[in-house]
């Protein structure tokens, strides 16, 4: 067998066992794609210390099995409550590891508070999945501000309450025929003043 001839010959053998393994790849290909939140469903952003929660989503088929190798964008809102990944821009894209996993990092929250809906998006060999994961950017002033106020108002509330006992006391005695009394001054003519004897001393002469 010449060279030439060889080389066709493993050409051949090549172009047919290619045949039979993208037949497996198609046929290996999900036809559904379930996106799962792992975390940061509900997470709250503190805006003023810019710390946020990093979102993680698993990727799976209709058989409920990871999706290695899937690609996975995180879009954030373009106004109001929102943010930025490192580079500026409000849109990421992960690659799905082994387990069929991908983490939104990077997220930087901005300086607007309130609700917001993070976009994601997972696709592979044509087939496409979406859902959205829910958080909230809160100013951290305001939700110590909120704790310092509900800490008067329960220091209130026990003075009203040792307020209210009190007065309760004093109308459960009187109630009972008890009355508070202080002491009283008697009113009248003074008293007589006692009477002192005093003896004479003894003289002894002759009869007058």
């Amino acid at each position: 067998m010449s060279v030439r001839s060889f080389w066709s010959f493993l050409l051949a053998i090549l172009l047919g066992l290619q045949a039979p393994y993208a037949w497996a790849q198609e046929q290996a290909a999900p036809q559904k794609l379930n996106i799962t939140i792992i975390e940061g469903e509900g997470a709250i952003n503190n805006i003023r210390q810019r710390v946020a929660r990093e979102p993680i989503v698993q990727v799976e088929d209709e058989n409920r099995k990871p999706v290695a190798g899937a690609s996975v964008v995180f879009l954030l809102p373009n106004q109001g409550a929102s943010g930025v990944f490192t580079d500026g821009s409000r849109m990421l894209t992960v690659v799905t590891d082994d387990t069929g996993r991908a983490a939104m990092r990077g997220f930087q929250p901005n300086n607007v508070a309130g609700k917001m809906q993070i976009r994601v998006t997972a696709s592979t060999r044509g087939v496409t999945s979406s859902a959205v994961i829910n958080q909230s950017n809160v100013l951290g002033a305001a939700a110590a501000g909120g704790a310092a106020a509900g800490g008067s108002g329960k220091l209130i509330a026990i003075l009203a309450v040792i307020g209210g006992a009190a007065a309760g006391g004093v109308v459960a005695a009187t109630r009972g025929g008890k009355t508070p009394t202080s002491p009283t001054t008697p009113t009248g003519p003074p008293p007589p003043a006692p009477t002192v004897i005093t003896p004479g001393s003894p003289s002894v002469g002759p009869p007058r």
